[in-house]
């Protein structure tokens, strides 16, 4: 090991039903959207009780799942320990990756749904989208799918689009699409 270096990079890793699943380097749109979401929080959560956490923080699900989530929120600060979450955040956000999208739109999915996070949001930095699921009677419902208007799209589609999404955990705070996903590739 080279003594001159600052810090050596760990890899990540989640442990899903037992098995280790490596984790890869986010990609530079997917970064984006994930540190500006994690923006709106912090900016939104400053004096408040709850607390917002970034990638990198490990949340002990079971004693056979630990994942690492993009963006969350916790309330309970008991939960909180030196070593990550050990309970349920309020409010989990995952970013697709082309590697990652099937877990987090199923395996992760039904983990948060049966460990009780009340919101969980699954971010397409594709189709500029986010979809929003809620928890009610210990299931996920969809609450709603936001998005961004494209050149794609017809005027009557268009016209549907949602580009303002509202975060459940409070009545007075909301987020523009425009403001996570302007300027990706």
């Amino acid at each position: 090991m080279n003594g001159n270096l600052a810090y050596q990079e760990e890899s990540r890793e989640e442990l899903h039903n037992g098995e280790i699943v490596m984790m890869s380097s986010p990609s530079v749109n997917h970064n984006r959207v994930a540190s500006r979401i994690f923006s709106a929080f912090y900016n939104y959560l400053k004096g408040k009780s709850c607390e917002i956490f970034n990638y990198g923080v490990d949340v002990f699900v079971t004693e056979n799942d630990r994942v690492i989530p993009d963006v969350m929120i916790v309330c309970n600060k008991d939960i909180v320990q030196k070593d990550g979450i050990h309970g349920a955040p309020d409010l989990v956000v995952e970013v697709l990756s082309p590697g990652t999208a099937k877990s987090d739109r199923s395996y992760k999915k039904t983990l948060y749904e049966n460990f009780g996070v009340r919101e969980y949001w699954i971010v397409d930095t594709e189709l500029r989208s986010i979809e929003v699921y809620l928890l009610s009677d210990g299931k996920y419902y969809l609450d709603e799918i936001y998005r961004l208007p494209n050149d794609n799209m017809i005027d009557r589609e268009k016209e549907c689009c949602k580009d303002i999404v509202p975060v459940s955990l409070y009545d007075d705070f909301s987020i523009l699409l425009d403001e996570i996903f302007y300027g990706l590739f």
